[in-house]
């Protein structure tokens, strides 16, 4: 059975940095696209970044661009998520998932609370 696990999230102020991890149980953690979405109160679910199988292919919504770096350590099974420069627009729970094909995600943790607020 696959189970993510998220943590990192917590209350920080405008400006400060998170990183947020993502440890994954299943066999061949590499082959697999990973994802992070963020959802909102009385929002949808939206994609914040991406990263595939390869190296070096990584994808990023424009909001979070130049901010947040989406990497994975495949020797550790875990996903991370680096944000710096939070806003309180980053407020949300974060969700990590597992794309199975990978523009498809078949798993999901059970996601972070990350708040910003002054």
């Amino acid at each position: 059975q696959v189970q993510l696990v998220e943590s990192g999230g917590g209350l920080v102020r405008p400006g400060d940095s998170l990183r947020l991890s993502c440890a994954a149980s299943i066999h061949g953690f590499s082959m697999y696209a990973m994802a992070w979405f963020r959802q909102a109160p009385g929002k949808d679910r939206e994609f914040v970044a991406g990263i595939g199988s390869s190296p070096g292919s990584t994808y990023y919504t424009d909001s979070v661009k130049g901010r947040f770096t989406i990497s994975r350590d495949n020797a550790k099974n875990t996903l991370y998520l680096q944000m710096n420069s939070l806003k309180p627009e980053d407020t949300a729970v974060y969700y990590c998932g597992l794309g199975d094909p990978p523009e498809v995600i078949a798993y999901w943790g059970q996601g972070t609370q990350v708040t910003v607020s002054s």
